[in-house]
């Protein structure tokens, strides 16, 4: 199989390939599941650990907590992104997972503000800081791996699974909680119930990162202590183009999916069930969609041409879907309406990433996404639910989501246009065997 970044065949079957996508997949999904099961606990968490007068300025500063994390996030693209560049993804990798399951532990045996005061709120913000850091360096190093598994005409449908793995986290978060909430009555709820979540994520680290150990590794990339200013000045539009990229899907699936709950049963007074359903089967959905996207995008000759067509559609859906849901849909259409809508807006991150990574040199993949994502996820997605429901607040107007969607959209289509697009090395379209 061509390697672009050495020129060499690397030869890796089909049950290694396999290996790869497994231990990407499962690490890169607890990373996530870890990192978001917060967002579906935000309401007892804002109770517990940020306790106000005021239930909606609770939830304000528990959104607050939860964007927080997001803060650590380009630091994060900067080291570990640098470690997977210089000294191997796997050992990248191995950083984030260990960042991941350190803050996750302490988020799921904090004592709340009843027990220590003041210091649980200031504890809880630390943990979601260690976790942003995980995630920021998590998304290069995984990318890369899958990328540089396969030859130039699969790396679409490759990477995407590890986008797959944001879904599948999705989907096991807003199940774990759907279940406690559903089988707890409000009492443990509050009283322990809300650690299960955390628990579980703490568990399935270990896991993780064994796998991770055992996957075949990908050939280290050659190349010079990272400077971070160095990279912006030698990369100044890839990475400008890829930051205003991430606006449509980082928006997306933080508004769609993991604000969603929170939306459904404060502003438009659903019960915490359906909300959390919808969840789940938005999970599901992106875990299903966007392999198939993956596979599609590779049999176009430009990186483009699907998610131009898909930003467009899911730019002119999104006010006819919010529109419907606060007119009174019930709550099985309410379902049906949004898992569709998400099956269109966030199905894009195997051609996005790809398009990213092959405007950068091989030893500087990781970091250049990481970086991309690190600091377009803190402009655009992680604060996103803090901003929409300030604005419902403030204007009364339960469409806001919609127009927030439409404005992100938008600037993702001018950014994608302008993005440099690499033209494949000479023979990578026609090599090797596609991934089994």
């Amino acid at each position: 199989m061509h390697n672009n970044a050495t020129g060499k065949l690397t030869n890796l079957s089909g049950a290694e390939l396999r290996r790869i996508v497994v231990a990407i997949v499962i690490g890169n999904g607890f990373v996530a599941y870890d990192f978001t099961v917060y967002s579906f606990s935000a309401v007892l968490i804002g109770n517990l650990f940020f306790p106000s007068g005021n239930p909606a300025s609770s939830l304000l500063l528990s959104l607050a907590t939860f964007g927080a994390g997001f803060v650590m996030r380009p630091l994060g693209a900067i080291v570990i992104g640098h470690i997977a560049d210089s000294h191997g993804r796997k050992a990248g990798m191995a950083v984030s997972l260990t960042l991941m399951t350190l803050g996750t532990w302490l988020i799921a045996c904090l004592p709340t503000y009843a027990s220590i005061g003041p210091a649980a709120a200031v504890l809880m913000v630390l943990a979601r800081l260690m976790q942003g850091l995980a995630t920021g360096g998590e998304i290069g190093p995984a990318a890369a791996s899958l990328m540089e598994s396969v030859a130039y005409r699969h790396r679409c449908f490759m990477v995407s699974w590890r986008g797959a793995s944001q879904g599948a986290a999705a989907f096991a978060a807003a199940l774990v909680t759907a279940s406690t909430t559903a089988l707890l009555s409000p009492a443990a709820l509050q009283s322990w119930g809300w650690r299960i979540p955390f628990v579980l994520g703490g568990l399935i680290g270990p896991v993780g990162w064994y796998l991770r150990r055992r996957m075949p590794a990908v050939p280290r990339q050659p190349g010079g202590r990272l400077n971070p200013g160095r990279l912006f000045v030698e990369h100044t539009r890839p990475l400008v183009c890829g930051i205003l990229m991430t606006a449509a899907t980082s928006v997306g699936i933080y508004v769609t999916v993991f604000y969603m709950p929170s939306y459904l049963v404060r502003t438009l007074h659903r019960p915490p069930a359906i909300s959390l359903l919808t969840a789940c089967l938005s999970g599901l959905v992106i875990f299903v969609v966007t392999p198939l996207m993956g596979r599609a995008a590779d049999r176009f000759a430009s990186r483009k041409t699907l998610q131009s067509l898909f930003f467009v559609a899911s730019m002119a859906a999104a006010w006819p879907v919010f529109w419907m849901l606060t007119h009174g849909v019930g709550d099985l259409a309410a379902l049906v309406i949004i898992t569709a809508y998400v099956a269109l807006a966030v199905n894009n991150d195997g051609a996005n990433s790809v398009l990213m990574m092959e405007a950068f040199p091989p030893h500087r993949r990781a970091a250049g996404l990481s970086v991309i994502y690190g600091i377009g996820v803190v402009v655009f997605g992680g604060f996103s639910p803090f901003f929409v429901t300030w604005l419902i607040n403030v204007t009364g107007n339960p469409m806001i989501p919609a127009w927030y969607l439409m404005a992100a959209t938008g600037l993702t289509l001018v950014a994608l246009n302008r993005f440099p697009e690499q033209a494949p090395a000479e023979g990578a379209a026609y090599a090797s065997q596609p991934p089994a």
